[in-house]
């Protein structure tokens, strides 16, 4: 694991803090780091550590594939201390089913991921706020996904749903919403 740690603090900066237990005390089967860098200015990362270990199996290709989160916040938001918990249920999800989140598909609805916040949902994308390198840390077991959890509205997800995730990007670029921001409207659909 020191070499995807080496690879997320080198676009990251040092690990700031982690979480190896769950709120009830429980050992998590994967770490939660916190980084205080993200994608600009005020924005910090949170990251799964370990959940590259599980090979998950794409459902059609009959392949597996090894990926970690990333969940990029403004720094007030992460001052809240939900965020890990976030990350932490997605990846179990990702080890309890024995499947990869693949680009482009919407984790949710399931009510608002935050007190008092319109977004529902995850989108799963490939971190786009960093340079391509990112995209994939090699380790010598192969290589590893980095998968960025994007939250979403509820209405943007059923965009997703009718219209594919091509669309969906392209209102993104076109409307270039802060996607770091918890308390964001949505896009215009």
């Amino acid at each position: 694991m020191t070499g995807l740690i080496e690879h997320l603090e080198g676009y990251l900066g040092p690990i700031r803090g982690g979480w190896a237990q769950d709120a009830d005390g429980e050992e998590m089967p994967f770490q939660i780091a916190w980084f205080d860098q993200g994608a600009g200015e005020g924005v910090v990362s949170f990251a799964t550590l370990g959940l590259g270990r599980y090979p998950l199996r794409l459902p059609e290709a009959g392949r597996t594939i090894r990926h970690e989160l990333l969940m990029l916040a403004d720094s007030e938001t992460a001052a809240t201390g939900l965020l890990p918990h976030l990350v932490q249920q997605v990846g179990e999800q990702a080890v309890r089913y024995g499947r990869p989140f693949l680009c482009g598909e919407v984790i949710g609805p399931r009510g608002p991921l935050l007190p008092g916040s319109l977004l529902e949902a995850f989108y799963v994308a490939m971190p786009v706020y960093f340079p391509d390198d990112f995209a994939v840390c090699e380790s010598p077991d192969g290589p590893i996904v980095i998968a960025w959890l994007v939250p979403i509205t509820a209405g943007e997800a059923r965009y997703v749903a009718f219209n594919g995730w091509n669309a969906f990007e392209d209102r993104l670029v076109e409307q270039d919403p802060d996607l770091t921001s918890f308390s964001r409207q949505s896009i215009v659909l």
